[in-house]
């Protein structure tokens, strides 16, 4: 817990005074160690999230942090091995997409389905994190993160079934940023938001911003992306704002 010590005085009237790499996930100055895990968070959000993981435990489900910060560094490695093929590139329906028969743009757009531009995840917060539920998957089950997981008889489905109806009761604690029907990414149920924070911290990226730190960061499919930002920005990022 040491090193988000020193900001926990940090609150929704000075958010406006984080510098700007703090949005951007340069900095991990500002987290802290999420108890029983080795997930870093923004501090302010522990509360809230330790509540929300006894409730779960209450209605028999044991809910747990997939990922929570997430830095700009590691952004960028998962775009550029998407973009090189080292990972895999899903389209909507959760299936493998061969990008080298798509146009370069097109390439971008196909992964800016499931995974943000660096500099633009809400991970690099430390207000966002990903959540599951470890009571009903077996123990050689590895953890995928699909829709699948979250409905029918997936694993999670129950859990997510619960979460639902706990996150209508709470509506100021945490909310899904990536639901049908909003922006161009693709729903995301595990996906949880810190509201009190994350509206804050959404509201300081911009365009201009955005578009200054990609120019300098060794990305694939640059020239695509920054001749495509205002319409990455206005599908996949301000409609999240």
């Amino acid at each position: 817990m040491q090193r988000g010590a020193q900001n926990m005085a940090i609150n929704e009237s000075n958010l406006h005074l984080l510098h700007e790499y703090d949005v951007f996930g340069v900095s991990d100055q500002h987290l802290a160690t999420f108890p029983e895990s080795t997930i870093s968070v923004h501090p302010q959000l522990i509360p809230a999230l330790s509540s929300l993981q006894r409730k779960a435990a209450d209605a028999g489900f044991d809910m747990r942090i997939a990922s929570g910060f997430r830095s700009f560094e590691r952004q960028l490695l998962i775009w550029n091995n998407k973009a090189a093929g080292i990972r895999p590139v899903l389209d909507e329906y959760g299936q493998p997409i061969e990008l080298s028969v798509l146009k370069e743009y097109q390439q971008v757009f196909a992964i800016l389905r499931w995974s943000a531009l660096p500099g633009a995840s809400r991970h690099h917060w430390g207000t966002d994190i990903d959540v599951y539920d470890a009571s009903r998957m077996p123990a050689d089950y590895q953890l995928q993160l699909t829709l699948e997981e979250t409905q029918g008889n997936g694993y999670c489905a129950a859990f997510h079934r619960w979460l639902t109806h706990e996150l209508q009761r709470s509506p100021h604690d945490f909310f899904r940023p990536y639901v049908a029907g909003v922006g161009g990414i693709a729903p995301e149920p595990w996906h949880l938001s810190y509201a009190p924070l994350a509206r804050s911290f959404a509201t300081q990226l911009t365009e201009a911003s955005l578009r200054k730190i990609i120019k300098e960061t060794d990305i694939a499919f640059k020239c695509s992306i920054l001749k495509n930002l205002r319409k990455i920005f206005n599908k996949y990022i301000k409609p999240y704002q």
